[in-house]
């Protein structure tokens, strides 16, 4: 009888609705902060599942049915790429999947002798013409794009471009007076908003999941061009490209990457902001390709103690490890040793942040740069140069078999890199963890060989890692010193 009282209790209190608290350590019990909270309860009638409000929770039906209508299904078919095989166990190697990864792949065509790719992803409408927005790897290799909207209808879509840094692809079909979507304002979203994605996850059509801004400007690993937006919204294989809304109905950003160690939906999931994917729709229509202003050096994170040893009051900004002969960098008069802190009155809180900071524009255009150097701040004026359109060799190296386990992201040297190093061929390190870093590799070093053998290319790294047994020896050029780093691949 005391615990149906108690909860009567309990129920009658809650009826009324929901009441500001404050907790009492001492008392260990919570007390009614407002005045008409502290007034006797008065039980009032039961609520029925029909009329019971649920207080703070967003009823996201008539956003769906303004803006469902403007996301489409995307299906591509072509020529498969082989297939990438996982680690023992089959789980990925690098937590941080494409959805690429999880499309399926039907065995080959009885009437072809390739086997052929067919995909599934979503995109969205962003104008009545028919212009249309989805990821870079949802139609990269395809052969041709098919368009479904919610109407049934279906449009063999024109791929106009795309952008492997960030992960962003231009279609287009061919409609007029096409359902399309409002774009919002990224910088306005705040952590612990509401949002929804609607996209064709495992190819079920217009599904719409919700959640919330987990955070933003998330840097992902090989994705120094993209401050994520990270949500808890279920996105799953097939949501690639599809949009993420704001509670007024506006795209705010496409889901492009999931944290997963399965494949499957983990609760942290990663949506490129629509201000960054619309800069990449404006210049593939402008000039067919994205431009992006270079500064040409290569930096590095400032730890504390790098802080301390450049009389910086704490860690912050970009050191810049090396100036590129001839480059932009080098004509400004930076040198190896400066501190970039700002760019055009812009914090670089990170090193990281500073190529998307330059990347954003155009290249020709000047920018001040506030540069540390021998203790106190100054001003460098640099114009900028354009960024080369070749990718960088850690997207053509899947992390996989044993080569994975080294954790490296490198590239060939350029022209100048090479003649600055002897004229000797090697891979750049672009960015080192796992077992290298732990070795001692770290980024700006240039890889020469492995195991006595000189290497000039990724694949031929990767080819003598994985022919490797317990441990390989890598020869390593940093500045002017050379020595080999034993690296275990257990």
């Amino acid at each position: 009888m005391k615990k149906v009282a108690l909860a009567a209790a309990l129920a009658a209190a809650f009826a009324g609705g929901v009441a500001l608290t404050e907790w009492r350590e001492d008392a260990r019990i919570a007390r009614p902060v407002n005045a008409a909270a502290q007034a006797p309860a008065v039980a009032a009638p039961a609520a029925t599942a029909d009329t019971a409000p649920v207080a703070g929770l967003p009823d996201f039906s008539a956003l769906v049915e303004r803006v469902g209508p403007a996301v489409v299904n995307i299906a591509v078919a072509g020529k498969a790429a082989p297939p990438v095989q996982g680690p023992p166990g089959g789980l990925p190697q690098d937590p941080f999947e494409f959805f690429r990864r999880f499309q399926p792949q039907p065995g080959p065509d009885p009437g072809d002798d390739a086997p052929q790719r067919q995909g599934v992803g979503s995109g969205f409408i962003v104008s009545p013409d028919g212009y249309v927005l989805t990821n870079t790897h949802v139609v990269k290799g395809a052969e041709t794009v098919t368009v479904r909207l919610t109407d049934k209808r279906e449009f063999e879509a024109r791929v106009i471009g795309a952008d492997d840094r960030t992960d962003v692809a231009l279609l287009k079909i061919d409609g007029r007076d096409l359902p399309s979507v409002r774009m919002g304002d990224p910088s306005r979203l705040k952590v612990g908003n509401w949002v929804a994605a609607i996209g064709s996850p495992f190819g079920f059509d217009n599904t719409v999941t919700a959640g919330i801004v987990s955070a933003k400007s998330r840097t992902l690993p090989s994705d120094a061009y993209v401050p994520f937006i990270q949500t808890d919204v279920a996105v799953n294989p097939g949501n690639s490209g599809g949009p993420l809304f704001n509670l007024a109905g506006e795209v705010v950003g496409i889901n492009a990457q999931i944290f997963s160690r399965t494949g499957g939906y983990m609760g942290v999931s990663f949506a490129i902001p629509i201000d960054v994917a619309m800069k990449v729709r404006e210049d593939l229509l402008a000039f067919g390709k994205v431009q992006r202003g270079r500064i040409a050096v290569t930096i590095q994170q400032v730890s504390k103690e790098l802080a301390g040893s450049f009389g910086l009051d704490r860690p912050r900004g970009a050191l810049v490890a090396g100036v590129e002969k001839g480059g932009p960098g080098e004509a400004a008069g930076l040198r190896p040793g400066d501190v970039i802190l700002s760019v055009d009155g812009q914090a670089v809180e990170q090193s990281m942040d500073l190529p998307r900071m330059i990347g954003e524009r155009r290249p020709g255009a000047s920018v001040a740069l506030e540069v540390w150097r021998d203790g106190k701040a100054r001003r460098v004026d640099v114009k900028l140069g354009e960024t080369p359109g070749e990718k960088v060799a850690a997207a053509e190296a899947p992390a996989v078999s044993k080569a994975a386990q080294l954790g490296l992201a490198v590239r060939p040297l350029s022209p100048a890199e090479r003649s600055r190093a002897g004229g000797v061929p090697g891979l750049v390190v672009e960015r080192a963890d796992g077992a290298a870093a732990r070795a001692g590799i770290r980024r700006g070093d240039v890889i020469l060989a492995v195991n006595s053998e000189a290497v000039d290319t990724v694949e031929a790294l990767k080819r003598l890692v994985d022919g490797a047994r317990d441990r390989v020896a890598v020869l390593v050029q940093r500045a002017d010193a050379r020595f080999f780093v034993p690296v275990p691949l257990s």
